[in-house]
């Protein structure tokens, strides 16, 4: 773990972006809950500090410890130089083995939480993990809505959910983006209902979960599933990427330890 720390050192951090900018992350960070120790927290933390909006998927609930490793993520942003604030849902209503929550942490000095976050009840029927609503005011600009968003693991039910979450802008009166983890790649026809809406991925054919082991190639990647459907209006994509902290295949098997996702960016600008 102290490699892939050294390897964190690394990466080129976010520069300093203009007021009506903001950076939004969003990462599956599998299992977060009581096997994350402090190192693994310490990576998160490091990938996360240069960025604005964070949404988190796959936060343990069935016991406080999801919460409470989502709380220590807080404080220690707000070690970084910044002052951080944090949501975390309640669980989704659908049952499974492994409930889960959603997670929401922001820098207070470029957004304003408006109101409580909350679990979408139109599509608590229709979504095993229905999405987790926030609004927030840009600092200097204007305000929009987010969408934290696990759909069901690749089955036919996958696409009945994406489908549905063409549902979700004609009922807002501001702009609203979508992220998370859609265990459904771009190209796919389901989803032609949202982009018909002028929405658009801010990733295209970039894998972002990791494999168990490499290839003979070398490769790592494997699905394009974790994404930012940003609308058209409203937004201009400024920049958009995944962060690899694994770095090299040796370094596999501790990433995995972290997450067997790798978190996703996009810098926006408010138009």
């Amino acid at each position: 773990m102290k490699r892939l720390l050294i390897l964190l050192l690394l990466l080129p951090l976010a520069p300093s972006l203009p007021a009506q900018s903001f950076t939004l992350m969003s990462w599956n960070i599998q299992h977060l809950g009581r096997t994350k120790d402090a190192q693994k927290l310490a990576v998160m933390v490091d990938l996360m500090h240069t960025h604005d909006l964070v949404l988190i998927q796959e936060v343990v609930s069935k016991d406080p410890a999801g919460a409470q490793k989502v709380a220590a993520i807080a404080d220690a942003l707000n070690r970084t130089g910044s002052r951080w604030d944090y949501r975390v849902s309640d669980p989704p209503q659908a049952t499974s083995q492994q409930r889960e929550r959603y997670a929401i942490l922001w820098k207070t000095s470029k957004l304003e939480l408006l109101g409580r976050p909350y679990l979408d009840t139109v599509l608590a029927g229709h979504c095993w993990r229905e999405p987790y609503l926030a609004r927030f005011r840009l600092k200097g600009s204007g305000t929009f809505w987010v969408a934290n968003f696990h759909a069901r693991s690749h089955s036919a039910e996958t696409r009945d959910e994406v489908r549905l979450l063409a549902s979700l802008p004609p009922r807002f009166d501001e702009p609203l983006l979508i992220g998370g983890d859609f265990n459904l790649e771009p190209p796919d026809e389901t989803w032609a209902p949202l982009l018909q809406q002028g929405y658009a991925p801010a990733l295209a054919h970039m894998p972002t979960t990791l494999k168990k082991k490499c290839t003979a190639e070398g490769e790592y990647f494997n699905h394009a599933i974790d994404n930012v459907y940003v609308p058209t209006t409203g937004f201009q994509v400024i920049e958009a990427s995944r962060i690899d902290f694994v770095g090299s295949c040796d370094q596999l098997e501790q990433a995995r330890e972290v997450s067997d996702h790798v978190p996703v960016w996009v810098r926006l600008r408010m138009e």
